[in-house]
């Protein structure tokens, strides 16, 4: 192996241990900053060349594109395994806050009046639930007469949800192809699960 390939190797040993480690997603532009010598063209494809040897390696893991950055999971077939190792709950959304996600999701940034005309019910314990949980912000003020809080999503609702950006989120018309017709609707559950990974 001459120095050249030694290097690449190298690279991409430091790639892989800093999507191992980092604590969320991480960008090619931060493995690029913190690996001498990268661009960040280069990141992405050190990336790809991982993804592509844990693929052909038939590894328990894989490589995620999620919220703009790299993350190493384990595949979702080992999920039942992983869930015994789990000392805290995992992340359960109501009916309630799955609706209220959903409203800010596809109308950010919105206000907290404009996510109670779309619900129908007051959502003020839901918004604050959903900011102490980190899957919604503080997006700014409307400026209107009152100036009210403008609500928007965050990297860690991308995260939790396995999406690389906002864009990835299923339309009105992919979401209604999954729904059963209305009389074989199920009975609504209490709480729909939403794993972290």
């Amino acid at each position: 192996m001459d120095d050249r390939q030694q290097q690449q190797t190298k690279r991409k040993k430091i790639v892989e241990a800093l999507i191992l480690a980092a604590p969320e997603p991480i960008t090619a532009q931060k493995l690029a900053q913190i690996v001498p010598h990268l661009k960040p063209a280069a990141a992405k494809a050190l990336v790809a060349e991982l993804k592509k040897e844990y693929d052909e390696q038939d590894r328990a893991f894989e490589v995620w594109e999620v919220a703009g950055g790299y993350q190493i999971r384990t595949r979702p077939e080992y999920a039942g395994y992983l869930r015994q190792l789990q000392v805290e709950r995992p992340l359960r959304l109501s009916r309630a806050a799955l609706e209220t996600l959903a409203v800010v999701a596809y109308k950010q940034p919105v206000t907290r009046a404009e996510i109670e005309h779309v619900r129908g019910v007051d959502v003020g314990a839901t918004v604050r639930s959903l900011v102490d949980r980190q899957l919604i912000r503080i997006a700014g003020h409307r400026e209107v007469p009152g100036r009210p809080m403008l609500y928007a999503t965050t990297r860690r609702f991308l995260e939790v949800f396995g999406l690389t950006r906002l864009e990835d989120l299923p339309t009105l018309r992919d979401i209604e192809e999954f729904l059963p017709p209305p009389e074989e609707a199920p009975a609504a559950p209490g709480e729909v699960p939403g794993e972290l990974h």
